[in-house]
């Protein structure tokens, strides 16, 4: 039974995050199309994009997006999928900590710069830790805020695993605020999603805490 709603759960989130792709494609201009969106913002700023030194600017930049906004060709639900069961009763927190990622705010389009750190209580089954990673990647490679990629991973985790919890947290600078607006360098904003053992039991959570803070010597 158990197993059957753990499939439930994650067909009604794969077909969900499907039919977002299918619908993004229909919308999707063409490679035409955004690279002469580009030669327009060039002109807007005041140049001149047939100049020499922006002439290929605008293929560039549309070979930029590509790579930075990858995160909505990929299927979050699929890479959660293969796991183990074989771990000798292992029922302690499982945490893959300082996960650097390299978002874009959706309100500026400027980057964010980060890491994540996430960790889940397993029910008899355990995902390889680079899927932990990739998890963090195909979000963070789309227009976010920070509070909803939070969310997205813990909350993809929780659907797919089914395990007994779910700690994310996240600790990132925003460049829509270090180097515009309010010029605030070295500002950083932290979120957290809890669910299950880590929302519910407060020895659980402080645990998850110290474990990101045990090590004093991360390589910057």
């Amino acid at each position: 039974m158990n197993r059957q709603k753990i499939l439930g759960s994650e067909l009604g989130l794969a077909e969900t995050l499907a039919a977002e792709r299918r619908a993004a494609r229909k919308r999707k201009p063409s490679r035409a199309e955004a690279e002469e969106a580009i030669r327009t913002l060039i002109r807007w700023t005041g140049d001149d994009p047939d100049r020499e030194g922006l002439a290929g600017t605008p293929e560039r930049v549309a070979r930029a997006y590509e790579e930075y906004f990858a995160g909505y060709h990929d299927d979050p639900v699929e890479i959660l999928q293969r796991t183990f069961e074989e771990v000798e009763g292992y029922d302690e927190i499982v945490l893959l900590r300082d996960i650097r990622f390299e978002s874009h705010c959706e309100h500026h389009m400027a980057p964010i710069l980060g890491r994540a750190h996430i960790a889940y209580l397993p029910d008899r089954r355990v995902v390889g830790i680079s899927k932990l990673a990739r998890l963090v990647e195909v979000y963070a490679k789309r227009l976010q805020i920070q509070e909803k990629m939070t969310a997205q991973i813990a909350n993809t985790i929780q659907e797919v695993l089914q395990p007994l919890g779910v700690a994310v947290m996240i600790e990132a600078s925003h460049q829509c605020m270090t180097t515009r607006g309010i010029h605030k360098p070295g500002a950083a904003l932290a979120t957290s999603r809890m669910l299950g053992a880590f929302r519910e039991n407060a020895a659980t959570r402080r645990e998850f805490l110290a474990m990101i803070r045990s090590s004093g010597n991360r390589d910057d």
